[in-house]
């Protein structure tokens, strides 16, 4: 009998996507030869997996788990190709079993994650495995782990939407209801930060330049003696004829509302006039007005992209935000942390054309 290596299982793992124990007995069966292993490997209907491995996997379901004392829950998302496939029953089982044992992994390095020992195996190979008996790609694409005084979940669209909430201080029924409200609102809205201190000052720069750049990129929302000004230059010689003559036009009609202007101009006088606007940056923002139109605009989308900012969904008066509703139902509960997966985010999905793969299937 030829002698196995474990250098040669890896490398048959790594050409069919098998599982291990089937690589080194496929190579047992060929007494060492590659060629004939990954035969036999293929007529076992093993190596389909590797096949499989290059297909988009952006549908499946996302779990979560708690610790027995409910202080600590993990997340998790495993992807299927289709939505079909995340209902199917051992797939589901198969995401449960992974967010229990994600609470007991020291990483949240995906990789070492798929090291760790499952079901006699490794999660890895379960995992391929799994693909060659369900016959689609799946991935486990992501773990997450968040502690606390109290922890509470929400679980979204049947698995859709995965959030976790860790706090901070007394652990009763009103504080975890109220922590569930917000694992709510995080699966809703979706929160970029939990608290303006998370944002860096970078980030926070970076902000406030995309937005000044916006502004100047849309100056029919700047403020009217600047847009006059920027109107005026435009009818100096940069519009057209036809621009210069409608702009004087609706100037004359005293009743016209300059906010319907920009539907009466061509497409090229509107972005010679946020050309104009850009060119006069300099100007444009020392001007006082201008300067607190982009501050208004940036504490706005800070109120959209952080958790405490945003008005609760559940407020009565409408204007409550997440930050006051909790300090109403306890001021010393404190978030300590937020997990929102949701499945398939950040994929990019292939288009199908059905009609397009049909005939390039009889073309062929």
């Amino acid at each position: 009998m030829a002698n196995i290596t474990a250098a040669m299982v890896k490398e048959l793992r790594e050409m069919t996507g098998a599982g291990m124990m089937d690589c080194k007995k496929a190579l047992q069966d060929a007494e060492g030869e590659m060629d004939k292993a990954v035969e036999i490997l293929k007529e076992k209907g093993l190596a389909k997996a590797a096949k499989k491995a290059g297909r988009i996997a952006a549908e499946g379901l996302v779990k979560i788990a708690f610790s027995e004392d409910k202080k600590t829950a993990a997340c998790v998302e495993v992807n299927s190709e289709t939505d079909f496939v995340s209902k199917n029953e051992e797939f589901v089982a198969f995401a449960e079993d992974l967010a229990k044992l994600a609470l007991t992994a020291e990483t949240t390095d995906i990789e070492a994650f798929k090291a760790m020992a499952f079901e006699g195996a490794t999660v890895g190979e379960v995992l391929t495995d799994k693909i060659a008996k369900i016959g689609e790609n799946l991935s486990v694409r992501r773990i997450e782990k968040a502690a606390g005084d109290i922890v509470t979940s929400y679980i979204h669209g049947g698995g859709r939407i995965g959030v976790i909430i860790a706090a901070s201080g007394a652990d009763n029924d009103e504080t975890k209801a109220a922590l569930t409200n917000v694992a709510m609102q995080v699966a809703a809205m979706n929160p970029e930060y939990v608290s303006r201190d998370d944002i860096s000052a970078d980030e926070l720069a970076n902000l406030k330049k995309v937005t000044l750049e916006s502004a100047l990129n849309d100056p029919f929302t700047l403020p009217k003696p600047i847009l006059n000004a920027l109107l005026d230059k435009a009818a100096a010689g940069v519009w057209s004829e036809e621009d210069t003559a409608i702009l004087a036009e609706k100037r004359a009609d005293k009743g016209f509302n300059f906010n319907y202007l920009p539907n009466f101009l061509s497409a090229e006088a509107k972005a010679q006039l946020a050309g104009l606007a850009v060119a006069d940056k300099e100007t444009i923002v020392e001007n006082k007005v201008f300067a607190g139109l982009v501050e208004g605009r940036v504490q706005k989308q800070l109120k959209e992209i952080c958790l405490m900012d945003q008005t609760y969904v559940r407020a009565e008066d409408g204007k409550q935000t997440v930050g006051q509703y909790l300090a109403s139902v306890d001021g010393a509960l404190a978030l300590v942390k937020v997990v929102r997966f949701e499945v398939g985010e950040g994929i990019e999905k292939k288009e199908e054309n059905f009609a397009e793969e049909v005939a390039k299937q009889m073309g062929n």
